[in-house]
């Protein structure tokens, strides 16, 4: 039996489709819009049976400090009027959020006991890492904005803040820092996050991640099964990763996925705000872009990508990542909505799209004058 579960998720894999089809069903966008905000795929069974996360939060985690590690609040969900009389310092105000099912990519189990609002269970979902808010009432909190990289989420400190982690696990966590995550250290146990990256803007992308493993489909199950930790099954020969269920469980992951990726697929990256760039300069920008600069040799098309992966050593990238990889390589990025997501490369290391354009041209040797690294810059911000 086992032989025959493997053999299937392995089919699974294999099937999975490597290129964007389109978005072309609504009931099916909605489905994979409720899947991307509120389902956990049973990662309960992770976060609250073995990180005790339900502990820490009912006891420990006030809407201040909540808000301080880039936990967002949605607005939406909220009763007219209640943040005026809320006690942010206090953590049974962060049970009442969750009860209302306001705490962007956290959900709760909330009971009723003696007159006391006590959390039981507590998993998350894909929008913790990958929504934001627009700050419209205060600074994290405000409408959701789907598919918008997080950049001020603080996972490793929220994950280390479980009282079932080692001193050393929790050291490794809290070294990560805001908008940074490792998706391979459970695996691996290398310590090297990563920058979130955003869900949006993926519609004719030919790889959904830094390194090109799969596409949307396969990487929402990897994370869903090795990193939420959702009951579901995920194998990969290429990394030696095997997850699979016992017989009768039921895979909560792999029936959700099609309208998941259809979701993820209908979000358009964010129009660069108005005044945010200098127009004339970005105009002249685009010409550098496809000349001087040769930009466009790689990242080509109306989403600014190719299919060709790229080993570490042709575009000056540490091989560190890529190593841990499938595929050893990385692919070309796609440009879109890069105003909204610094800092810029998957590890973060170019703090500004200035240092984006001062690494390329060191790397391949662009000699470009100062003014055209300028134009450069302000078309980069407005593509």
């Amino acid at each position: 039996m086992r032989a025959l579960l493997l053999a299937a998720a392995l089919a699974a894999v294999a099937c999975a489709p490597t290129s964007p089809d389109p978005v072309d069903n609504p009931a099916r966008v909605a489905d994979g819009r409720e899947i991307f905000r509120h389902e956990t795929f049973g990662d309960e069974r992770f976060w609250t049976d073995v990180l005790r996360m339900h502990e820490v939060m009912e006891s420990a985690v006030d809407p201040a400090t909540a808000l301080s590690v880039g936990l967002k609040v949605d607005a939406d969900a909220l009763p007219p009027g209640i943040l005026q009389t809320a006690d942010l310092t206090n953590p049974a105000t962060t049970v009442a959020l969750l009860k209302l099912g306001a705490v962007v990519g956290v959900k709760g189990t909330v009971v009723t006991e003696g007159g006391r609002d006590r959390l039981t269970r507590v998993g998350v979902t894909c929008a913790l890492c990958h929504s934001t808010v627009d700050d419209s009432v205060i600074p994290g909190i405000g409408r959701r904005l789907d598919g918008w990289a997080n950049t001020t989420l603080n996972p490793g400190a929220i994950i280390a803040l479980s009282p079932a982690l080692t001193p050393g696990q929790k050291a490794v966590y809290n070294s990560w820092g805001p908008g940074r995550y490792d998706p391979r250290f459970n695996q691996d146990g290398k310590n090297f996050p990563v920058v979130i990256s955003p869900a949006y803007g993926l519609s004719g992308v030919p790889h959904a991640t830094f390194t090109g493993d799969g596409d949307v489909s396969y990487w929402n199950n990897y994370v869903a099964v090795t990193q939420m930790g959702g009951q579901g099954v995920f194998v990969d020969e290429r990394l030696g990763i095997e997850y699979l269920l016992p017989r009768g469980v039921p895979d909560l992951v792999a029936p959700r996925l099609r309208a998941l990726r259809e979701y993820q697929l209908s979000l358009a990256a964010p129009a660069a705000p108005p005044m945010s760039f200098n127009a004339a300069a970005a105009d002249r920008g685009r010409a550098v872009f496809d000349g001087a600069a040769r930009c466009a040799s790689c990242h080509r098309g109306p989403t600014r990508t190719e299919a060709q992966l790229h080993s570490p050593s042709d575009t000056g990238m540490e091989p560190v990542h890529a190593a841990r990889s499938a595929t050893g390589r990385y692919r070309t990025t796609p440009l879109r909505g890069l105003w909204q997501h610094p800092p810029y490369f998957h590890d973060g290391s170019a703090s500004t799209l200035a240092a984006v354009v001062d690494h390329y041209e060191r790397v391949l040797n662009l000699r470009l004058t100062a003014g055209e690294k300028a134009d450069l810059v302000e078309y980069l911000k407005a593509i």
